[in-house]
This record gives C-alpha cells, structure tokens and sequence, in this order.
C-alpha cells in the first residue's frame, strides 16, 4: 500500500477518477492535467524569481485595486496561455484581468469555464513568504459558442471542481472534484506531482485563528467579543486559541485544513463589503473545505450559497473547521455574545 501511494501522480489520479465515470469524455481530465503544467512552470519561475528580475511591482494594479507583481502578471498569462487552446474552456475570468479572458477565434470552445487567482498573497512575493494559485472551474451554462459572463457568475455550489497550489518549502496540489480532498506534492527530481494527503479531512475543531488583528479597531462588536472568547484562558475548552496569521491566504487556509483551525477576514469600516474576492479566492477555497468536512461562511450564510453579482465581487469569510465557524457564526448574531452575560 506504501509503495502504490508513493508512485500515485497526480495524473493517473485523474484518469482513474475518469475511469469510474463510464460517460467521462477526457476532457475534464484534460483540463484538470493543463491546470498542473500551468502550475509547474509557475514554480519554475517563483523558485528562482530573485536571479531572472522577475520581483517587484509591475508598476499597475489590477481591477481589485491591488499592485500588480511581475510574478502576478507571469503567472496570469502562463495560465492564459497554457489553457486557451485545448478546446476544454469556453472562457476563463482571472483576479488579473478587467474582464472576461475569451477564448481566440480560431480555437474550439469547450463545455468548461475556469476562474482563477494566479498568485495569491502576491504582497509577499519579495519577502520569500509562501504564495499559492486559486483554481474553480464550472459548467458552461450558455449552450455553445463563446462563453459569456454568465457562464462564470455562478454560485460556488455548482462547480465541478477546485484547486490551490502552495508554493513554500515544497509544492503541493490540492484539489477535488466532489469525492474527496487530495494532495499532491512536487517532487523536481522526476516533475511529478506524487500523491502525499490522500483524503484530506479538517479537523471538527482546532486550537488556531488566523486574522489581521492590526485591523481590530474598525470591525463590529462581534468579531470583538469573538476573539476576546477565544482568547480566555479555559482549558476545559481548549482555550486561549493561538494565533497564526502568515497573510497569504492558501498557506494560512493550508494549515487550517491539516490542522484544524478558523480563518477570518471579516468586513470592515474600509471595506463594508470584504475584501476577498468571492469568485477567485473564497468560492474555490470554500468547495474544498465543505468536501474536507469543514464550513465556510460570509458571517450569515453559506459561502456556496452565494451567487455573484460581478466578476470582481467581494465578501467576508469565516471559513475552517465546522464547530469554530459555526461559534464564529454565533458571535455574529450577538447569540453567543447574550448567553454569555
């Protein structure tokens, strides 16, 4: 059993998952494969961003309003590039991008729509912090031809699939098609992605938050009174909570996923609706922790549940283990806050 583990690559992973599906047509596995040669010539490029001038701002920001770095803007068209010709996508929409990626003219246009984030925790880039790729893909919902922005506004609940890629002391792919939550990491020695988290479940409850407190002073009372709560001392409970914030968002939602946890960007006086973005960030993140057992929430209601009104809409997110969100979610409703006096 050891040995089969150790040799299971990402690849045959996929085509034994098409394999249980009789009607499967390869091109989701195809798709899926496309997504991690992307991801391989990323890691290439962030490895040795130092040596080939490849750190620093780009001198632009994108349509968030954040700056954009040259390894942003390498890993948004390596991404591009690598995944508009194979006839699995009917369009594609990118955090780097105003709006819709089409695909060119002369391609085929498939049944598949890809929404991603090609760098997240980009700010971190020059200080060698660990940095990720956000990956959701979705059914077309137009009947054929060019995809449209409706064939990316859809609810998270209706993708397919999704994945994050972390690139620190190693490389791992993460990703799930509905059954189950994998990863794999690179090993450069033979270019593979190797199977290492077979069946990824996240703990019911954890001992850590992760929070920019720095942003303390301009949240409700009841992100307040929550992290006060978590902060007190009583062991019975497991508390105080630890804090763990590295301010890139897959390495902190990585952690949280191996060891339990709750991770929280909740809105603010600055940003009364979020900061994170639904379709790129939170959506994608969000599939994966519901199918490793986990909760993700905007504070009120199901993450998944939430249909996106634009292509760069935002949201506040609690998302991790099931019983620290759901406590999270009390807090928020003052519930908990009440029962406490």
């Amino acid at each position: 059993m050891a040995e089969k583990r150790r040799f299971m690559t990402l690849g045959r992973h996929i085509e034994e998952g098409e394999r249980e599906h009789p009607g499967a047509t390869g091109d989701f596995s195809g798709l899926l494969s496309d997504i991690s040669i992307a991801v391989k010539l990323i890691w290439r490029e962030v490895n040795k961003a130092g040596l080939i001038n490849i750190l620093g701002s780009a001198n632009r920001t994108n349509e968030s309003g954040d700056e954009v770095k040259k390894l942003d803007q390498f890993a948004n068209e390596t991404i591009r590039k690598a995944m508009d010709h194979q006839g699995h996508l009917c369009v594609m929409a990118s955090e780097e991008s105003n709006g819709l990626i089409k695909i060119p003219d002369r391609y085929q246009k498939g049944k598949y729509v890809l929404v991603f984030d090609p760098l997240d925790g980009s700010s971190n880039i020059d200080a060698n912090v660990s940095i990720g790729s956000i990956f959701g893909i979705f059914r077309r919902v137009t009947p054929s031809g060019p995809g449209a922005v409706e064939d990316c506004l859809q609810p998270g609940y209706k993708m397919v699939a999704a994945a994050y890629v972390i690139y620190g002391s190693s490389t791992i792919f993460v990703y799930c098609t509905g059954e189950g939550v994998h990863g794999f990491t690179l090993d450069p020695s033979v270019g593979e992605f190797l199977l290492s988290h077979k069946s990824m479940r996240i703990p019911k409850r954890g001992r850590t938050y992760s929070i920019n407190e720095g942003y303390y002073s301009r949240w409700e009372d009841g992100i307040k009174e929550y992290l006060r709560y978590i902060k007190e001392d009583d062991p019975s409970t497991g508390r105080p909570y630890s804090s763990r914030y590295i301010g890139s968002l897959v390495a902190d939602f990585h952690r949280n996923l191996l060891y339990g946890g709750i991770f929280m960007y909740p809105c603010d006086k600055l940003h009364p609706n979020g900061k994170l973005r639904l379709l790129y960030e939170v959506a994608p993140l969000a599939f994966i922790v519901e199918h490793a057992g986990g909760r993700a929430s905007d504070g009120v209601k199901r993450i998944l549940a939430t249909k996106p009104e634009s292509l760069h809409q935002r949201t506040p997110v609690f998302m991790g283990s099931e019983e620290d969100v759901m406590e999270a979610e009390r807090f928020l409703s003052g519930v908990a806050a009440f029962e406490s006096t």
